[in-house]
């Protein structure tokens, strides 16, 4: 989603906000620009397409000043286009916003009839021509930017520039998110912490509703009612936020290589120090829950759909997974009891946030799982559980995904602990199986031949199947999606027990159908499955391991996996699901980390 970086600095600001801004590559992104002060007077400078193409533009057309705002943008009203591209600017106001104002047409045409000349598609025009009028009535600068955000509705971060004024930028968030950040004489806004990770240590987070007026010394903060507060200075570990690739050609082919070194790290922080107990956060206690449920969006809609089979085996608990963007329209009905966790890699995702909004006063206990434990969802839930993954920068997402399934399998446990239903020698058994994830994810990503073979075959097809059954048709629908995100092939998954009620009508011989299936107490099923495809000449490609090929008696494509206890099966299975989509889109010669139209973090519903 759009990136957000400002600088009021001691030297040119141009430069140092470019590179701020290739920080927020990862979030997606399809125009650029950059406004800063130049003798009091807001000088712009915007580009369409990468942002190489505005590193080219400003050699030929350079930016003074040291004060600026930049910005990425991932196009919602109007497309890709210089003139659509931030900053905005009319009168003595420049902003650039990550959001979506829902009565912008309102705005807009209020301010057309009062002279307002527009000359972009955007919904975020409409701000800085609202600003622009309030500074033309003689309004401050402060005064003109609260009247502003009075007149917003929808969500939004923010930052202002206005001519005439040097030292001064206003900074404001409503449901986006965005972090101050304090130097030496020097002050900074930006999306994330990683955008300013290179600048400074020490952020404050904005809260829902926060505005703030920023000079290089000062910071000043008044919450969504106008009252001054004061939010905490948080001091972050800059080797957390690095992302350079180290010497991959992707960050995504980093990222499913960290997976091991990631599942073991948030194993040492979820076990104890023998590795033969867990130690969750006290308030995490399922023992008297009637039901959980789980909330989340794509890749982490589908990390759910596992933990559901996991909570209601180990705890015995009525487990609901809604999709974020769904729940709150189908009336969700809410308990006491209920204990609702929600899962995003960024903790900023729109849709998510606003579903644990909705329940916060309703349920027994809010638990996030989330990569960024000073994000919004991390901070709002009652409970937060990070990932320990570290930066995720592949819009696709790998090592958050298998470390979500990890701490998902805890809490699953956890419940079961609680609930009584696994005991000691039980529990200990499968803390067993889960510290030797991280051995077989290892094993797993040590087939790069096979994966780059049966990927050349997956590259020139225009469809492709994948089938699972249990624990595997998540995992099914993860690599349909993985393959869809970065190949832009178009895939389809089902559970492959239903592949009689309609599906099969699709099976021909030119249809490649992945079949993901250990043999665990379901590998007769998905083989006969396999099978019903067979007799209709579909292309099978068995993801199994060596026992299930051996009884498949499958001679075609096949790929091996370690032989594991069904409980970790989608963690090694995660694998071949990423890798085969990577594989695929290189031999398509996709753009593998910024695939188009998606976006890292979604922060608009």
């Amino acid at each position: 989603m759009c990136g957000i970086v400002g600088i009021l600095g001691k030297h040119e600001v141009s430069p140092i906000i470019l590179d701020a801004l290739q920080r927020l590559e990862y979030r997606g992104y399809d125009s650029a620009g950059i406004a800063t002060l130049d003798l009091g007077r807001v000088e712009r400078r915007r580009a369409l397409g990468k942002l190489i193409n505005l590193s080219d533009l400003l050699v030929h057309e350079p930016l003074r000043g040291k004060a600026g705002i930049g910005h990425t943008r991932w196009a919602t009203h109007g497309g890709p286009s210089v003139a659509n591209a931030h900053p905005h600017h009319a009168g003595k106001v420049a902003v650039v916003h990550n959001g979506i104002i829902e009565n912008f047409r309102a705005l807009r045409e209020e301010l057309t009839a009062s002279g307002g000349e527009f000359t972009s598609e955007t919904d975020t025009e409409t701000i800085v021509h609202l600003a622009s009028r309030f500074t033309a009535k003689g309004m401050s600068p402060l005064d003109a930017a609260r009247a502003t955000l009075a007149r917003l509705e929808g969500a939004f971060a923010l930052a202002f520039l206005f001519e005439g004024e040097e030292d001064l930028m206003i900074a404001a968030r409503r449901g986006s998110p965005l972090v101050i950040g304090i130097g030496d004489g020097e002050m900074y806004v930006g999306s994330d912490a990683i955008a300013l990770a290179p600048l400074t240590d020490q952020l404050i987070y904005l809260e829902e509703g926060d505005w703030a007026a920023l000079s290089r010394t000062s910071v000043e903060i008044y919450d969504d009612q106008g009252k001054p507060v004061t939010r905490p200075i948080t001091r972050i570990a800059i080797e957390n936020t690095r992302v350079d690739k180290s010497g991959h050609r992707h960050f995504m082919a980093k990222e499913m290589e960290e997976q091991p070194a990631v599942l073991q790290t948030a194993l040492q922080n979820y076990l104890s120090r023998d590795q033969k107990a867990l130690e969750l956060p006290k308030e995490v206690d399922f023992a008297g829950a009637d039901r959980v449920m789980v909330v989340a969006c794509g890749t982490a809609h589908y990390a759910c759909h596992v933990a559901k089979y996991w909570f209601e085996k180990f705890a015995g608990v009525p487990v609901e997974i809604d999709i974020a963007s769904e729940f709150r329209y189908r009336a969700p009905v809410l308990t006491e009891k209920t204990i609702a966790v929600f899962v995003s890699q960024s903790g900023e995702t729109a849709d998510t946030l606003a579903a644990l909004r909705h329940v916060k006063d309703h349920v027994a206990k809010t638990i996030a799982v989330v990569n960024v434990p000073t994000s919004s969802i991390a901070r709002e839930a009652d409970v937060a559980l990070p990932l320990h993954a570290g930066p995720e920068i592949g819009v696709a997402s790998t090592k958050a995904f298998t470390a979500q399934l990890l701490v998902l399998a805890l809490l699953a446990l956890k419940a079961g602990e609680d609930r009584k239903r696994l005991g000691a020698a039980m529990l200990g058994q499968h803390l067993d199986a889960l510290q030797s994830v991280p051995g077989y994810v290892a094993q797993a990503l040590n087939h790069e031949e096979d994966y780059r073979r049966i990927a050349d075959v997956l590259a020139r097809q225009d469809d492709v199947l994948f089938l699972g059954r249990g624990l595997m048709y998540p995992l099914a629908l993860e690599a349909a999606l993985k393959l869809k995100e970065i190949s832009y092939i178009h895939a389809e998954a089902y559970a492959a027990g239903e592949l009689k009620h309609g599906p099969i009508a699709l099976i021909d011989k030119d249809l490649p159908v992945v079949v993901m299936a250990p043999q665990d107490e379901l590998f007769d099923k998905t083989i006969s499955n396999m099978q019903e495809v067979m007799a209709r000449g579909g292309q099978i490609i068995l993801i199994t391991d060596q026992s299930g090929l051996q009884k498949a008696g499958h001679s075609g494509q096949a790929l091996v996996m370690p032989s594991v206890p069904s409980f970790i099966a989608p963690f090694i299975y995660a694998v071949p699901a990423q890798m085969l989509a990577y594989h695929t889109a290189l031999a398509r010669g996709t753009d593998v980390d910024q695939p188009r139209n998606l976006a890292k973090s979604v922060t608009v519903e």
